[in-house]
């Protein structure tokens, strides 16, 4: 397990919290130099900055790579703060150690290849420094695990993970998944194991990591690793969840320590809960959208047939059924007729649209939208 004691900021808290912050990418010298800074003034102990970073597509910024080491080494040397960057070959972990790396991190998408993790194990073998792994990014724990156990047996004791969210294909408040049963179950079998979280990449928008870092804080992280930059909005990637070190400071302020002491089951019934109302609601939205493409087409209908959107006789008789069925599966009248009303006003703005338009390509039966 990390030691809190070297590896942590401690508040005006009961409890010390692991904290890594610095930005997404080391982009200039000035740019890490003056955030590294700005967080060492606000008492950051651990400084993070990717060097080689892994894009989804090519052309996009990739880092500075070995260039950039120095950069670190130097933050190193100016604030007295450990730092930290992720590796994904052999390579980067030679170089990184090279220029006297305090720690390092297995991105989501390594995490993800047993094979990259073996060849990371065999690399860092004999060398026991702090080691992160973050999840795969798919929510599958046993990979997760196979990743932690791959790089313990390299002989690493200082070993910890990221909780970074997972990828999901549906459209989502935040940009990966939580699934926080995922890491709380890991935790259940591995209690001796430092978990952090990372809410800049499960948010990916910096107006919700103040409410992802505090819902970690709820389920006992030991820990954050906020992407934070000097100039967010010029940054070369991730530019929406980054924010400012002042920032991040009122974030940690504002974060409420609880008192450990509800189980991990207890957790995990609430996340699974909560995670069996999100697809109810996904599915509710699907159900939503296809009753419109139905109304889409009785527009077209009494268009073509020259007749008035609004059918009172209908609408009442909507209401007064659905207002029936929904006391019997205990719903209130109110409730169901603002559901109903809602839905119907719904309706008549799709169709009126439709009335408006010249011209409708929509078939009334079969085929799609």
């Amino acid at each position: 397990m990390l030691n809190p004691d070297q590896l942590s900021i401690k508040g005006n808290r009961e409890n010390s919290k692991i904290i890594i912050a610095g930005p997404c990418s080391a982009e200039t010298e000035i740019q890490t130099l003056e955030t590294a800074r700005e967080l060492s003034r606000i008492g950051i102990k651990i400084f993070r900055a990717g060097i080689w970073k892994p894009r989804t597509r090519p052309g996009n910024y990739e880092g500075a790579k070995t260039a950039g080491l120095p950069w670190l080494k130097r933050v190193k040397e100016e604030t007295g703060m450990f730092v930290c960057t992720e590796v994904a070959t052999p390579m980067h972990i030679y170089e990184a150690l090279k220029y006297g790396i305090d720690a390092l991190w297995l991105g989501a998408r390594t995490t993800a290849n047993p094979f990259a993790v073996q060849e990371l194990a065999d690399a860092i073998k004999g060398v026991d420094i702090p080691i992160f792994i973050k999840n795969p990014i798919n929510p599958d724990l046993e990979l997760w695990i196979g990743a932690v156990e791959r790089i313990r047996s390299a002989g690493i004791t200082q070993l910890a993970v990221i909780h970074r969210g997972f990828s999901t294909y549906r459209k989502y408040k935040y940009r990966n998944d939580p699934h926080w049963q995922l890491p709380l179950e890991l935790k259940r079998r591995y209690p001796e194991l430092t978990i952090l979280s990372d809410p800049s990449h499960i948010s990916g928008r910096r107006s919700l990591i103040s409410e992802v870092s505090q819902q970690a804080m709820d389920l006992d992280f030991d820990g954050l690793m906020v992407e934070t930059h000097i100039n967010p909005d010029e940054a070369l990637s991730d530019a929406r969840q980054q924010v400012t070190p002042d920032r991040l400071r009122e974030i940690l302020e504002s974060l409420i320590i609880r008192k450990p002491g509800k189980s991990i089951e207890n957790h995990l019934t609430l996340e699974k809960l909560r995670s069996e109302i999100d697809q109810m609601d996904s599915e509710l939205l699907e159900l939503l959208g296809k009753r419109m493409s139905v109304s889409d087409k009785m527009g077209i209908y009494k268009k073509e047939n020259n007749l008035t959107i609004f059918q009172p006789q209908r609408y009442s008789k909507i209401m007064n059924e659905r207002s029936k069925e929904g006391l019997t599966k205990g719903l209130s009248s109110e409730f169901t007729e603002k559901i109903f009303k809602s839905i119907h006003e719904e309706s008549i703005r799709h169709q009126k649209n439709i009335m408006t338009e010249k011209t409708r390509d929509l078939p009334l039966t079969g085929g799609k939208k």
